[in-house]
């Protein structure tokens, strides 16, 4: 099959993330299946969503992973000129919930197989296909600790996210937290008979704010990146029932986004420590949990992964992006990790997001170029 006709059944399954992948997943086996593969479904610990491995090649020996996740976001309060979930062919353009993001690389790992097959592999291709990557990378850790028992150590991972097919060496790691302030509610009438737990907000959010501007003045820099240096951001803010009662409750959610080398462990820890200073415990209480993370993926010292994807695209490599991906995962797990996939990270998320067939055609010859490479031996 195309990779056109295989898009077009990824498209149809409107498996979004935090909740079964039941019917992507089945879509992504059929097809494995349906080209002689035997996969490897690995469920992970919510129950009703599943990982899935595939091998080409020989098991034993040090290969390349593919690696693309299954799930795409919500098209929710969006406006599209077509059906999201049914690939639709308009102005040489192919429309669908997904399309960039990531089901075009899906789609041409899996209408490779014959391809790979044929090929004669000296080192195996891994298809890896995970879950939840829009909400945190979740379901990606599970497969990556799966992988000493089912395969020999991998000797690089090309992570599909759309890049133009231009190599991307790095990106920056996140961490998300929600923290939460418990106060005491009353009637607005006599706010003092009340804690309000706004008012402790606000003094945390002011706390955020300067912490940020002094990440952007102190460092450390890397100007690899842009801005050149971690932030950290208050992106939601929830508190309050009524305009006459006093709040119990204020929830802020703020992220960390660091350069390599910086943890955004620690970040979030200062957060944390000045919440707990503005707000003691005798007065209000805090707590926090945290609501997705990821690493940070370095440039590789030994450029061979590199030289490799620059040859196979012919594109120049980026030095890095702003997104992230899984790919920082793979290389703290010790697998040599690189980005690189089709489509333009800019249509990803939004209405009427779409992938140009050549684009699928430029990765399909990437892939192909890789099954020379392992098959010299």
């Amino acid at each position: 099959m195309t990779p056109e006709a295989i898009l077009a059944d990824l498209v149809a399954c409107a498996d979004l993330p935090g909740g079964s992948n039941a019917s992507v997943a089945g879509c992504v086996q059929h097809h494995l299946r349906r080209a002689g593969l035997d996969p490897v479904v690995l469920t992970g610990p919510e129950g009703d969503r599943v990982n899935i491995l595939a091998t080409i090649g020989p098991r034993n020996t040090p290969g390349v992973i593919l690696s693309g996740h299954m799930d795409v976001v919500s098209t929710e309060g969006q406006v599209w000129a077509s059906d999201p979930f049914r690939l639709t062919a308009r102005d040489g353009r192919l429309y669908g919930r997904g399309t960039t993001d990531m089901k075009g690389y899906l789609a041409c790992m899996l209408a490779m197989i014959p391809e790979l097959q044929a090929a004669g592999l000296q080192r195996p291709v891994h298809l890896a296909f995970s879950y939840d990557e829009e909400i945190g990378c979740r379901g990606a850790p599970h497969l990556i600790a799966a992988l000493p028992g089912l395969i020999a150590p991998p000797a690089a991972c090309i992570v599909g996210e759309p890049s133009g097919m231009r190599p991307v060496l790095s990106h920056k790691g996140k961490q998300a937290t929600a923290l939460v302030l418990r106060g005491r509610a009353a009637h607005s009438s006599q706010p003092e008979a009340g804690l309000n737990a706004n008012y402790a907000g606000a003094e945390i959010l002011l706390a955020i704010r300067d912490l940020n501007a002094r990440l952007a003045s102190e460092g450390p820099f890397d100007p690899r990146f842009s801005p050149p240096h971690s932030t950290v951001v208050a992106g939601v803010v929830r508190g309050g029932t009524a305009v006459n009662i006093i709040p119990d409750r204020c929830e802020i959610q703020f992220e960390v986004r660091t350069i390599p080398g910086d943890d955004p462990a620690a970040i979030t820890a200062h957060v944390i420590q000045a919440a707990r200073a503005l707000v003691p415990d005798r007065v209000l209480t805090v707590s926090r949990h945290e609501l997705s993370a990821y690493p940070a993926l370095p440039p590789a010292d030994d450029p061979q992964l590199a030289d490799l994807l620059i040859r196979l695209t012919g594109h120049e490599a980026l030095q890095s992006v702003s997104y992230g991906t899984e790919a920082g995962l793979f290389d703290a797990a010790g697998i040599p990790a690189i980005i690189c996939g089709p489509g333009e990270i800019a249509r990803a998320h939004r209405p009427d997001e779409f992938i140009l067939p050549s684009e699928l055609a430029e990765c399909c010859a990437m892939m192909r170029g890789l099954a020379r490479h392992l098959s010299a031996g």
